[in-house]
């Protein structure tokens, strides 16, 4: 696979996924606020990929800083942090990898670094970051292969590939790590509307791995599950709540309940990182809301009337009843979730 994202010396590259699969674009971000608009703008998306980009683009904009003193340092750094901050409200990744460049410059500063050290403290934790979600991804892909029968159709929503992480992906990441591990594999992705990253993204990236995949409409996914076309069904998440109750692309809810009744194990793979124990119960998740240009057209072509009232919620919550498992890099999680996710703390 490409990389989702990079250092390339002292720019960050990220592979433009609003082009694909049509073309293979790359972005250079030279500045924080760079970064912050590739994630606002979903030039990167997806959100283990967006924390690590998060932490990069603040690693970028502290090398960029001119201040000497530590205290006009510390004040750019927080400013840096608010603005990644604010690019996207639920993938609650993007808020985790923030906090954790925080603790690396509180244990810098308290340790009396100079600003050269902070500069370096911070992109070597971000380097870490990304490295270390790459390392996550293959755990998660080889404890849910252990789940995906010797021979398998599997339907997935959305896109938690390899572009939606720094590498490997979540819920492909089972699929990759079913393949790997002898599995006869079938991939059914559903096109993901309205952004379409089923069909673009998830699509090119298994068909790239030689993986046989057939892409469906959203409104298919219930009659090819009533044909028994379908033995399960894994996705990925952006926030998963304490009691498992979890937030994903808009469109995974439906899917989720389709799933039970038809009798289907549902799964979401997720790194530790995406499991916010201080969020009661999916209520409580914000669900962000974007421009109404991604429903009413596709590219420049113009689908709905002028004047018709939009909806566009970009995500949906799963309540936990529906979710068979949780898998995790640290491993399979099954209801009750209250339990079994506090049972991970420290592990």
């Amino acid at each position: 696979m490409l990389p989702t994202i990079a250092w390339q010396d002292d720019v960050i590259v990220m592979v433009d996924q609003r082009k694909l699969p049509s073309a293979e674009v790359y972005v250079q971000c030279r500045t924080a606020s760079d970064v912050a608009k590739a994630i606002k703008t979903m030039v990167i998306r997806g959100a283990p990929a967006i924390g690590v980009a998060a932490a990069m683009g603040i690693a970028l904009g502290m090398e960029r800083s001119k201040h000497t003193g530590t205290r006009q340092f510390a004040t750019e750094f927080q400013k840096t942090c608010d603005l990644m901050a604010a690019t996207r409200p639920t993938a609650v990744n993007l808020f985790w990898a923030i906090e954790r460049m925080k603790r690396a410059f509180s244990e810098g500063a308290l340790a009396g670094e100079s600003v050269d050290q902070l500069k370096a403290r911070l992109r070597t934790t971000a380097d870490r970051i990304h490295d270390d979600d790459v390392a996550s991804c293959r755990a998660i892909g080889a404890h849910g292969a252990a789940l995906v029968p010797q021979d398998a159709n599997i339907l997935t929503h959305c896109n938690a590939g390899a572009l939606a992480t720094a590498g490997y992906g979540t819920a492909l990441g089972v699929i990759r790590g079913a393949v790997e591990a002898g599995r006869n594999v079938r991939v059914l992705a559903d096109e993901t509307r309205p952004f379409l990253q089923g069909a673009r993204l998830t699509a090119w990236e298994l068909i790239k791995d030689g993986i046989d995949t057939t892409v469906i409409t959203d409104s298919m996914a219930g009659s090819i599950m009533r044909k028994g076309d379908v033995d399960l069904v894994v996705v990925g998440a952006d926030r998963i709540a304490a009691n498992g109750d979890t937030a994903n692309k808009i469109g995974t809810y439906p899917v989720a309940v389709l799933a039970r009744e038809h009798g289907i194990p549902f799964y979401v793979a997720a790194p530790w990182s995406t499991i916010d124990l201080s969020t009661r119960d999916g209520d409580a998740i914000p669900i962000e809301e974007r421009n109404a240009r991604e429903v009413t057209h596709v590219g420049s072509n113009q689908l709905a009337p002028e004047g018709a009232h939009v909806r566009n919620p970009s995500f949906d919550v799963t309540p936990a009843k529906y979710i068979t498992a949780i898998i995790t890099e640290k491993g399979v999680y099954r209801a009750p979730f209250n339990d079994s996710l506090k049972s991970g703390i420290g592990n």
